[in-house]
């Protein structure tokens, strides 16, 4: 996942000379402890403690340890509340991870529709719809809440992602209230 930082002046391209705007710094999340492992047998728990521990110490600044989504549909996830982070895709997982103590959620929609009915079971638009109603549970809460925009360089059902379609999503989730927006590079198809 990227989070891009504004910058203020434009940079030329070193491919042709063309000017770009490009951001002052990005930041890194790591999300092999939640994305990786939600894809594999259940992990005991003190092992996916010790990975976030071992990547921790690596100078990451953000990891996405886990994802507040119901055990049935990711048992790999039911132990949530007991490693770290809060990756929740809908306004009842906000709520488990705000029950569980956490100050900071990190909220997913796709960019794509595909990929978000395949993630969340639901289209993009009605995900987007709930970002007012969690933002309000969370700041309530004196919690923040950051949208993570998946698939925002390219879908594996879809391909590539039409930049409009991810500001306008941007656009819709900071009409909501959001503290951040964070970019998901889900397939590793975005170049800096």
């Amino acid at each position: 996942t990227w989070m891009v930082r504004p910058r203020t002046a434009a940079r030329e391209d070193r491919t042709g000379g063309a000017t770009m705007h490009r951001p002052e710094q990005i930041a890194l999340r790591e999300v092999a402890p939640r994305d990786g492992l939600q894809n594999e047998p259940p992990v005991p728990t003190g092992d996916k403690i010790r990975l976030v521990d071992a990547l921790s110490r690596t100078g990451l600044a953000r990891i996405e340890a886990v994802s507040f989504v119901h055990p049935r549909a990711v048992p790999q996830m039911a132990d949530a509340a007991e490693v770290l982070s809060a990756l929740a895709p809908n306004l009842k997982g906000v709520e488990r991870a705000l029950e569980a103590g956490f100050d900071a959620v990190e909220v997913v929609v796709s960019a794509s529709d595909t990929h978000n009915r395949a993630n969340v079971g639901r289209t993009a638009e009605e995900s987007i719809a709930e970002f007012a109603d969690i933002v309000g549970l969370a700041h309530e809460r004196g919690a923040e809440v950051e949208a993570i925009i998946a698939t925002s360089f390219g879908c594996p059902y879809e391909g590539d992602v039409d930049p409009g379609r991810v500001a306008a999503i941007v656009d819709a989730v900071a009409a909501a209230g959001v503290d951040r927006v964070a970019f998901g590079d889900t397939t590793g198809m975005g170049t800096p």
